[in-house]
């Protein structure tokens, strides 16, 4: 579970990641992009990808599941996931 307070840190990960979008509502960041995120929303994020969450409410948490290999899966950065 991760429920960052103000400010999101994170820097890029090893692995693949998904996040699943527990409470809250805010904007996502990746690879320069933004888009919206609510309750319920799952998104993907390829090892080595650069993103955070932004402008998110106060009671924003999240679900965070890594897998994989150090790299990430191949093929994986073009995966499907929502929002970005």
């Amino acid at each position: 579970m991760y429920a960052p307070v103000g400010e999101d840190t994170q820097t890029p990960h090893k692995q693949d990641e998904l996040y699943v979008i527990v409470s809250g509502s805010g904007s996502f960041e990746k690879e320069g992009e933004r888009q919206p995120f609510t309750a319920n929303d799952v998104i993907f994020v390829a090892a080595g990808e650069h993103h955070r969450f932004v402008d998110f409410t106060a009671d924003f948490s999240v679900w965070v599941i890594f897998w994989g290999a150090e790299g990430g899966e191949p093929g994986a950065a073009s995966a499907v996931s929502k929002p970005l």
